[in-house]
């Protein structure tokens, strides 16, 4: 492969290059491992090993700009973030690669995500710690990471307080009596705190 061009993009550290086998891609240094990007200039020629790992970051940063596409839009976990270019069949390889550089440069955070997520999911549901914590865990974050979300989100709202508040709602819908405990239960709250709130 032969270098026609190079030319650095406004998104920090990435490179758009121009070569004589194939169409423009990008690359940024991250993603090289033999090859320094000092070396891809024009008119710089590259073996056939040399070429592939080039071409190799050009599929990484293809991956990279998908996910990027993605958290302009809204925070994402690893895990979703991973089966939607899953979906996209991008090949596994470049997708971690990807991943760990945006995780790298805190673009993408499990932990900012669980936090943007229950702060949302609190507006139309009232829920508690153990079913907060399931549906974290469903979503591929570390039981760590939302233990540690949860124990942030609690010290700042009463878990008793959601959990009258969920009594509330599902008496509304006309639960009584063995239905509202189980239907409290399931909404995770521990069996003490609602026993406590149904008497």
């Amino acid at each position: 492969m032969i270098i026609k061009s190079i030319v650095p993009m406004a998104y920090e550290g990435m490179y758009k290059v121009s070569s004589n086998a194939c169409s423009s891609f990008y690359v940024r240094q991250e993603y090289l491992n033999t090859v320094k990007i000092d070396s891809i200039e024009s008119g710089a020629e590259f073996n056939e090993v040399e070429t592939d790992e080039i071409l190799d970051a050009g599929l990484t940063c293809v991956v990279e700009l998908k996910a990027v596409e993605y958290l302009a839009r809204a925070e994402q976990c690893k895990f979703g973030l991973c089966n939607k270019l899953r979906a996209k069949k991008f090949e596994k390889k470049y997708i971690d690669n990807a991943l760990s550089y945006l995780e790298s440069k805190n673009y993408l955070s499990d932990k900012r995500f669980a936090t943007a997520w229950i702060n949302t999911r609190r507006i139309n549901h009232f829920e508690g710690r153990t079913k907060l914590l399931a549906e974290l865990l469903q979503r591929g974050i570390s039981k760590d990471i939302a233990n540690e979300v949860l124990d942030e989100y609690f010290s700042q709202n009463d878990e008793e307080y959601i959990c009258k508040k969920a009594y509330e709602k599902f008496y509304k819908h006309g639960k009584r009596d063995e239905k509202l405990l189980a239907a409290m239960i399931n909404a995770g709250f521990p069996y003490k705190m609602v026993k406590v709130i149904m008497n």
